[in-house]
C-alpha cells in the first residue's frame, strides 16, 4: 500500500499526537518513511503548530509535510471535533506532494495540474484563475489565535499553501446538498451586497413566497419581526450562470451555479448576501436539509466512482456546518464515502470554506459543501472533473 492514514486524539495538543498519527499511518502503509505527508490538526495546536509539524516530519523522515489547522478532522476510521486531534496521510510508492509556486500559475507545466490549496484566511483572489485548485480554508476561529498552514514542514508566513501531486490523477466531485425552493428569477435592484428587488417584488417577499408553507406561516405569525424566525443557516441564494438558460434544475445538475450565504434580513425588506450580485442576474432560493444532503452526496460519489472505480485514496474538505452538527451527531457524508469505497484511505477536514473549479474554468469559493478528491495512479496528466 502506497498511501495510508491515521487519526489520533488526546486530552492535550502535544507534538506526540502528530508524531503518533504519522507513525501509525506508516505502519498501515508498510513504509519505513514517507515521500510526503498531509497533516491536519485541530485548533488546539494553533499556538504551537510548528512543534507538531516538526515532530511529524521527523517521524516520516520527510521534509515534505503540508497541511494546516482545521475546525475538525476525519479519516475512514472516524471523526474528531472539540478535542485535540491529528490526522495524517502518508504517501509512498512514487506518489508524492510537492510545493507549487503560486507565482507560476500561468506556466505551461501548471496549466493542467490540479493543485491542493489550503488557506488560513478568506478566499485568495489570486486563486480564482488557472490552474485548477481544490481544497479549503479555516479562518475566523476566534479564541485569541490565528489559524496557520504549513508546507515544506514550515509554517507559511503567507497563511496559504499550494501542493501539486505527482504520480496520481485527481478526480473531483462537489456536493452542495441543495434543494431548490422555486425557479430562478431576475434580480432587478442591487445596492452593494444588498439585494433589494427580485422579479418586481422585494427580495424578502421573493424569499418568503418560495419557502415551504410551515416557514411562511412562522414568519407571518411572528409578533417580533425583528427576530427573524427563518433558519438562515439552512437557506442560501443560488446565483445561476447566464449560460445555463432558463432551466434552473439543469443549472444545478451541470454545476452552473454559485451558492451564496444569506447574511442578514434588513428593515427595508432587502437581503444581504455574502457576495455581490448584479441586476439582470438570475437568482434562486434553496434550502439545505439532511435528506437532501445525503441524496446529493450519493450522486456525487456515483460520478466519482464512474471516473475512478478503484481509487487509491481520497481527500475531503467539508464545511463545519455540513458534518456531525448538520446530521444530528454523525457525519453522514463521511459514512457514505467509506461505504462507497470500502478500505480506501480517507483524509478529511471541517473548515469554514471550500474550494473547487467551476464549469466556467475559474476556481470558486464555496460554503456548506463537501469537496471530494479521489487519487488514482496514472502515468499521464491530471484529470479533473468538477460539479461546483
Amino acid at each position: 500500500m502506497s498511501i495510508a492514514t491515521a487519526l489520533i486524539s488526546g486530552d492535550e495538543a502535544s507534538p506526540q499526537l502528530a508524531e503518533a498519527a504519522v507513525r501509525a499511518a506508516l505502519d498501515k502503509a508498510g513504509l519505513a518513511s514517507a515521500e510526503s505527508v498531509l497533516l491536519f490538526l485541530t485548533p488546539d495546536f494553533a499556538r504551537h503548530a510548528q512543534l507538531a509539524v516538526t515532530a511529524a516530519a521527523r517521524a516520516a523522515s520527510s521534509l515534505q509535510v503540508g497541511g494546516g489547522i482545521a475546525a475538525g478532522v476525519f479519516t475512514e476510521e472516524g471523526w474528531v471535533l472539540d478535542r485535540p486531534a491529528a490526522a495524517a496521510m502518508v504517501f509512498g510508492g512514487g506518489i508524492a506532494l510537492s510545493a507549487a509556486d503560486d507565482s507560476e500559475n500561468t506556466a505551461a507545466d501548471n496549466s493542467t495540474r490540479s493543485l491542493l490549496s489550503y488557506t488560513a484566511s478568506a478566499f485568495v483572489a489570486d486563486w480564482k484563475e488557472h490552474p485548477a485548485r481544490f481544497g479549503g480554508s479555516f479562518c475566523g476561529a476566534g479564541g485569541g489565535f490565528e489559524p496557520v498552514v504549513w508546507q515544506g514542514s514550515r509554517i507559511c508566513a503567507s497563511r496559504r499553501c499550494s501542493l501539486a501531486f505527482s504520480g496520481a490523477r485527481v478526480d473531483l466531485g462537489v456536493s452542495s446538498g441543495l434543494r431548490l425552493l422555486a425557479p430562478a428569477q431576475i434580480i432587478d435592484l442591487v445596492c452593494a451586497y444588498d439585494i433589494e428587488e427580485i422579479g418586481g417584488r422585494s427580495a424578502l417577499l421573493s424569499l418568503l413566497r418560495a419557502l415551504p408553507d410551515a416557514l411562511q406561516s412562522a414568519w407571518y405569525a411572528s409578533s417580533s419581526p425583528e427576530h427573524l424566525p427563518l433558519p438562515l443557516h439552512h437557506l442560501c441564494a443560488v446565483l445561476i450562470d447566464d449560460s445555463a438558460g432558463g432551466d434552473t434544475q439543469a443549472a444545478l445538475a451541470e454545476g452552473r451555479f454559485r451558492p451564496v450565504p444569506i447574511v442578514a434580513v434588513n428593515a427595508d425588506d432587502s437581503l444581504t448576501l455574502a457576495e455581490r450580485a448584479h441586476p439582470g442576474q438570475r437568482i434562486a432560493w434553496a434550502m439545505r436539509e439532511p435528506d437532501t444532503g445525503i441524496a446529493d452526496m450519493r450522486r456525487t460519489l456515483a460520478r466519482l466512482a464512474a471516473a475512478a472505480s478503484e481509487p487509491l485514496a481520497a481527500l475531503a474538505f467539508s464545511c463545519i456546518g455540513r458534518g456531525p452538527y448538520f446530521y444530528g451527531g454523525d457525519d453522514e457524508d463521511r459514512a457514505l464515502l467509506v461505504k462507497r469505497f470500502p478500505g480506501m484511505p480517507l483524509l478529511g477536514v471541517y473548515g469554514t470554506g471550500q474550494l473547487a473549479p467551476g464549469c466556467d474554468g475559474d476556481n470558486r469559493s464555496l460554503h456548506n459543501c463537501v469537496v471530494t478528491a479521489t487519487l488514482s495512479r496514472t502515468k499521464g496528466s491530471t484529470d479533473v472533473q468538477s460539479h461546483a
